[in-house]
């Protein structure tokens, strides 16, 4: 079966010719079509890649419709070489299984370029909140299920399924809740404000769980709200009127919150891609029926909004996810969710560059404290497991 779209993972060539690959997976006579040359993959062995070094980089994926590839096939074979195209399910096998390949802090900062397109997206995409929300998830899923199916186990305990279906029903509000916020106020203040979840985990875990977060915590959270206070404007903060954009993503970040003590526990228990699995499903399902019951517009849509929705779902939820989750499991977690906080800065140069956003002097105080009291509860996690 020729499916859509066809990938190649980019490797460079000396990687290729060196000892650490078999000599015969490679053609001498393969042509260079441009400055990579292509992985050679058996049908029979997807995973080609345990034959690289695990020093190897994995250089950036190519995607390719498989229309414009069929004359680069054919070339190809006339120099009796082949290239096997990759279903959707051994694609995941080179992004998950074989992640190992990369290095962790390029993974990380993968994710994190990822994840910081998304606003960028929503605001692009001709859709509403809901619609986004449904589609990334929607399509995300729809990529992940086929691995899943193939080459995971799917059968868990009903407590981890239970809690991943629950999570997925939480994550689907945050999701369309942060999309409305987005669309109400600038990618740059939607994305800052919400990245307050941390501060409001540990505010949970004190009044739900019992844990006393200590005094460095406290001191993050107060630098961070007064920042968050100079974002949104004292003045307006004490007659109650914030802007409609930044009390959603105040209620983003809560719901995130309560997301995150939720699949906390599930996570060290199960695959994280199983979870995954049941999770954006679960949110896909209540998206579609909230878009439903709204009356929001899920077709008809023109190529150009498809296309951003597709890579909204591509990009920005699985291949972001997969990649953070990746260097979670590989690097203190400490370090991986200060530099996530990175996405802010990084979402607020794209809006600048592509939307045309700009942040003012106010603001910008306001984040660097807000930035800077979120990574003073981190820091304090770190010294307290040291």
């Amino acid at each position: 079966m020729e499916p859509l779209a066809t990938f190649f993972i980019a490797i460079n060539r000396r990687l290729l010719r060196s000892q650490e690959l078999n000599a015969a997976i490679v053609p001498a006579e393969l042509p260079v079509y441009s400055i990579y040359d292509y992985v050679l993959m058996a049908p029979a062995e997807p995973p080609v890649l345990k034959a690289i070094s695990l020093k190897a980089r994995i250089l950036p994926v190519a995607i390719h419709y498989y229309q414009a590839f069929t004359p680069m096939e054919q070339s190809i074979r006339g120099n009796k070489s082949r290239i096997i195209s990759f279903d959707i399910s051994q694609t995941f096998i080179s992004l998950q299984q074989h992640a190992a390949f990369m290095n962790p802090k390029l993974s990380l900062a993968i994710g994190i370029i990822c994840i910081a397109f998304s606003p960028i997206f929503v605001k692009m995409a001709p859709v509403s909140a809901l619609s986004a929300a449904f589609y990334r998830m929607f399509f995300a899923w729809v990529l992940l299920a086929p691995y899943c199916l193939k080459y995971t186990r799917l059968r868990i305990a009903p407590k981890s399924l239970l809690l991943a279906v629950i999570g997925g029903l939480v994550f689907a509000m945050d999701i369309a809740v942060w999309n409305i916020s987005i669309l109400k106020s600038t990618a740059t203040i939607s994305t800052l404000v919400a990245n307050l979840a941390p501060v409001w985990v540990g505010i949970l875990s004190l009044l739900i769980l019992k844990k006393q977060p200590g005094i460095s915590f406290w001191l993050g959270t107060l630098i961070a709200i007064s920042g968050m206070c100079i974002l949104v404007g004292i003045e307006n903060l004490l007659k109650l009127q914030l802007n409609e954009g930044v009390v959603y993503a105040i209620a983003s970040s809560v719901l995130y919150a309560i997301y995150i003590l939720i699949s906390k526990d599930v996570l060290n228990r199960i695959d994280p891609i199983v979870f995954m699995f049941y999770n954006m499903l679960a949110a896909t399902i209540a998206l579609g029926a909230y878009c439903l019951v709204n009356s929001d517009q899920l077709w008809g849509y023109t190529a150009h909004t498809w296309i951003i929705l597709i890579t909204l779902g591509i990009i920005c939820q699985l291949i972001g996810w997969i990649t953070i989750n990746y260097a979670m499991s590989h690097m203190d977690p400490t370090r991986v969710s200060i530099a996530l906080l990175g996405q802010t800065v990084a979402t607020a140069l794209l809006a600048w560059i592509i939307l045309g956003e700009h942040v003012d002097f106010t603001e910008l105080i306001g984040g660097v404290m807000v930035l800077t009291g979120i990574g003073v509860t981190f820091v304090k996690r770190k010294a307290s497991a040291g």
